[in-house]
């Protein structure tokens, strides 16, 4: 039976950990304070760099005050995008304080950000070392191990963060995430129901806790949370998008589209229009539907899910030919997608007992309409050719699917190998010595080789 299309409400709702940080935006304040050069400043970075310099140029400021005022500053420039630049600033500053803590845990936090686990580990070591009693050194810690998916080290060091600072609210949270990453969902909203408690204006932990909430199939809980995140800040394009997989879960399809909306009105994004889609095809407007799709693919041409539920959509429509190359698209781009390898079985098996294969005779895998490189032109000018690029298709799409029931891994290298040959072919075409008839009939024995095994 066709597995119809990647349900919107079945598809993983945006979770992301507030993670705390020595330099990180605090929870909105009711009104703008004043921009100060100190760690927490809600102010633009811009703002944060200019007050820091001033600070650091004037010659009156005391060394060490000179010395907060750069770590400072390397964050707002971190926060800017200037890195590198930041980092250079944090390293003077420990050269000339190799035991300034909070210089390791600025250093510590922004390679955790930048996806450095290792380094940033062992700056947080660091800073750990120089001061044993600071919650902030253990919660960061227990950041990048949360990052690095090794949740039970998280939650030690969470641990010892609330031991050393029991109103930690920030932690509370975080150390949530990491229950939540673990699948202890009721253990999470504890630690969520706390942090709320400490600081109830945290638009994070209630989205958070919403993802909690919609683990355990407590809808009515989850939209109540994501809710409230919205209204503390309705900037979050994530939170109308979360609004919206629960509420297409409960079928109310006419309000999700609302949220997919201001989502993709906020910023536009694949995951954000696929699941727009996926409302408009559950409503049967399978027009709209794939213009979402189509807009998805255009901003990411990589987003595999927009391929699928499209050609569902184009079965839906009787396109047949569509929804088989969206499907094949499907699995190219992941091969251990059991459903789009379902859904492209199906519909070629389809095909073929309504005897409709006939429209693919001497037409390649590719649209000849936009081919652009020398030799697609070339296939699709020669029959012969464009019946061996499809039946090299077809077979690689089986022996993909084979491979993957037995192994990922295995699935994975037969698709670099493909993809190996594909390059190959292009880049050697109209040389001297390459004949393209032989390399295409040369890669379909290897290819029938490897399915009759």
């Amino acid at each position: 039976m066709m597995r119809p299309f990647v349900s919107p409400f079945a598809a993983s709702a945006a979770f992301a950990i507030a993670i705390l940080t020595s330099f990180g935006a605090p929870a909105q304040p009711a009104a703008e304070p004043p921009v100060i050069c100190a760690a927490l400043s809600a102010a633009e970075p811009a703002k944060v760099i200019e007050v820091c310099t001033a600070l650091i140029d004037n010659p009156a400021t005391p060394q060490a005050d000179r010395l907060d005022a750069t770590i400072t500053r390397a964050a707002a420039l971190h926060n800017s995008g200037q890195t590198g630049k930041a980092l250079a600033e944090i390293d003077t500053v420990i050269s000339r304080d190799p035991n300034r803590a909070r210089a390791f845990r600025a250093r510590g936090e922004i390679l955790r950000q930048t996806g450095k686990m290792e380094a940033a580990l062992e700056a947080l070591n660091q800073a750990i070392r120089l001061e044993p009693d600071n919650a902030n050194g253990y919660a960061n810690r227990g950041n990048a191990f949360n990052n690095a998916k090794k949740y039970d080290r998280a939650i030690e060091d969470y641990n010892e963060a609330l031991r050393l600072q029991p109103d930690f609210a920030q932690v509370f949270s975080d150390r949530g995430a990491a229950w939540y990453f673990k699948g202890e969902y009721q253990k999470a909203i504890a630690d969520y129901d706390e942090a709320l408690r400490l600081e109830p204006h945290r638009a994070r932990t209630y989205s958070n806790r919403s993802a909690a909430y919609r683990k355990l199939g407590r809808a009515e809980k989850a939209i109540e949370d994501v809710t409230a995140a919205i209204r503390i800040d309705p900037t979050q394009p994530e939170f109308f998008d979360n609004r919206g997989l629960d509420l297409a879960g409960n079928g109310d399809y006419a309000r999700a589209i609302a949220d997919y909306d201001e989502a993709i009105k906020i910023c536009p994004e694949a995951k954000f229009l696929t699941n727009r889609g996926d409302a408009y095809q559950a409503r049967k407007d399978y027009d709209r539907a794939i213009a979402d799709y189509d807009a998805a693919l255009k901003l990411d041409p990589k987003f595999q899910r927009a391929y699928n539920n499209r050609g569902a959509a184009w079965v839906k429509k009787g396109d047949r030919r569509r929804a088989l190359q969206d499907y094949a698209e499907a699995v190219r781009l992941n091969p251990s997608d059991s459903t789009a390898a379902a859904n492209h079985k199906d519909i070629a098996q389809e095909i073929e007992r309504l005897g409709s294969l006939s429209y693919q005779k001497n037409l390649p895998s590719f649209n000849c309409t936009t081919a652009k490189r020398q030799v697609e032109k070339a296939i699709c000018a020669d029959p012969g050719l464009a019946q061996l690029d499809r039946n090299i298709n077809d077979v690689f799409l089986r022996v993909i699917a084979n491979a993957e029931s037995d192994s990922h891994r295995a699935a994975l290298a037969l698709t670099r190998q493909q993809r190996d040959f594909i390059e190959k072919r292009n880049a050697s075409f109209g040389k001297r010595g390459y004949d393209l008839r032989q390399a295409m009939e040369d890669r379909l024995e290897k290819l029938n080789t490897i399915a009759r095994q």
